[in-house]
């Protein structure tokens, strides 16, 4: 099938890691795992001499430098986009730096598919990376590098973006991704009437197939396959961290790896002598952008998320039972069984959710991990010319989703508008909230975060009126009773505080 000459295409995709402890050990700068990963990029398109040709290059951000008041303990790079474009011989016309946030290189993907459709770009260079864990290892043994670059050109900041964080649920405890994901978690928990015991081999037998594909990929940080108990039995090695989650259940981000992806049109590859047997088409897409936690009506569910998932499918003109692969976002379990559950997808089988290995083990590449997810993909697809694959992209707390539908197979480029998608995310109708709020409750959810110096609760509940309030539990007591009983059914009494915060004096077991 021919297509039209700008239709846009990837022609490359690598990555590149390190493990501490590897005899190759090199202890790399982001900048420089990144342009590794770049150079493999380039390589993988089998033409020479494409960097000249690359006029954009867009960067995803390290974690390090993912809030205003960040500051990298070996400095970095004032223009990382650049600094990586330095080390493969590119000099675009532009550089771009993406907001923060897991979505960011397939929301990038599909941003530059149409930019390169609509002829505003030649030939874009995506590329993000980590070095968390050589960053805490240096920092462990006293050691320092530096990191800091300068590079001369002009730089497109798109910001840090919504973090979704409101202020009720951050003074109840919930400031942190893993203890806002757990409550989602048992929030299913609850939707499922599952006993804890239960509902954590559920999470193991997700995750149980994850670690065989992590154990395959050369660029996995772990390569320990486990099973379903092993990844669900509480232990000394595989701690609790925010109730439901044990360690080996969250996203892994002591990571040193970074992704890119080259893309460009049909006829520049051609005339670049780039060979067909390279080509991966995007055939559709969808973004969206959900609501915050406390304005969902549901927090055992995202359902904006699985709406784009849909929406991408009706984009490419596929069926999900079209799909031979998938790479669903795993940073903790719900992520997967979000969007399975709405979609009818089996968590286990031959189209399991990932072509990785998930971030819990392949690794938690910061906000760079789908960037590996299309890279494995690009490769499974070529070793399976014209079968689909789909790959979502999850930020914040299940907050921001993007989607894209890959193929070898040839289709004439179709732009997709995720408008009308995130109009009917806004038109929803968000539940009550009760600020400042005493009396007694129904707890919706919770988790206990064991992260301080003692465990504490975050419960949220609904009042008799059935507006939704956050308490935080931290009296002892309290805290060992959520720990030993069933808080799910169960029933809290709470008052406001002077400070603005609601605090946990009461609880009554679920059964």
């Amino acid at each position: 099938m021919s297509v039209s000459d700008n239709t846009p295409v990837i022609i490359g995709v690598g990555e590149a890691s390190e493990r501490i402890g590897a005899p190759d050990y090199q202890a790399l700068s982001p900048a420089d795992l990144a342009g590794k990963a770049a150079a493999a990029a380039l390589a993988d398109a089998g033409a020479a001499n494409l960097a000249p040709h690359i006029d954009l290059i867009a960067a995803i951000r390290q974690f390090e430098v993912s809030g205003p008041n960040a500051r990298p303990p070996f400095g970095a790079s004032n223009n990382f986009p650049r600094s990586v474009g330095k080390r493969i011989g590119a000099n675009p016309a532009r550089a771009v730096l993406e907001v923060v946030g897991g979505q960011g290189p397939q929301h990038l993907a599909g941003e530059m598919c149409h930019a390169i459709a609509a002829g505003e770009v030649g030939m874009a260079l995506l590329v993000g990376s980590e070095s968390i864990s050589t960053v805490r290892h240096l920092v462990t043994r006293g050691e320092t590098r530096d990191w800091a670059e300068s590079v001369e050109g002009p730089l497109e900041d798109r910001g840090f973006g919504d973090s979704m964080l409101t202020r009720d649920l951050a003074m109840a405890g919930g400031r942190t991704p893993i203890t806002v994901y757990a409550m989602f978690e048992n929030a299913r928990r609850a939707r499922l009437h599952l006993s804890r015991d239960a509902y954590a081999l559920e999470m193991g037998r997700l995750f149980a197939p994850f670690t065989k594909v992590a154990a395959a990929n050369p660029h996995a940080m772990s390569q320990e396959v486990r099973s379903a108990a092993e990844l669900a039995a509480v232990t000394a090695d595989n701690r609790l961290t925010s109730d439901p989650f044990p360690r080996r259940m969250v996203a892994r981000d002591q990571a040193n790896q970074g992704a890119a992806v080259l893309i460009t049109s049909v006829a520049k590859a051609r005339a670049l002598g780039v060979r067909e047997d390279r080509f991966v088409y995007l055939h559709g897409g969808a973004d969206v952008k959900e609501r915050t936690p406390m304005e969902r009506e549901d927090l055992s569910r995202s359902p904006a998320s699985s709406l784009a998932a849909q929406r991408a499918l009706d984009a490419a003109g596929a069926e999900l039972a079209d799909i031979a692969r998938f790479d669903l976002y795993s940073c903790f379990p719900i992520a997967v069984f979000n969007i399975c559950d709405a979609l009818g997808l089996g968590p286990v089988g031959p189209r399991g959710p990932t072509v990785t290995g998930g971030l819990p083990f392949f690794g938690g590449a910061g906000n760079n991990y789908s960037m590996h997810a299309i890279a494995s993909m690009v490769r499974a697809l070529r070793a399976e010319p014209g079968s689909l694959g789909l790959v979502g992209a999850n930020g914040g707390f299940l907050s921001k989703y993007s989607v894209g539908v890959y193929s070898t197979k040839p289709r004439e480029w179709r732009a997709f508008d995720s408008q009308p998608l995130q109009a009917e995310v806004d038109g929803w109708t968000p539940p009550a909230l009760a600020a400042a709020y005493s009396g007694d409750g129904a707890i919706e959810t919770y988790t206990i975060d064991y992260a301080g110096p003692a465990p504490r609760g975050v419960v949220v509940g609904r009042t008799p009126e059935n507006a939704r309030f956050a308490a935080m539990a931290e009296d002892d007591a309290i805290v060992r009773r959520l720990i030993a009983e069933e808080p799910l059914g169960g029933r809290v009494t709470v008052a406001a505080q002077e400070d603005g915060r609601i605090l946990v004096t009461g609880f009554q077991p679920g059964g």
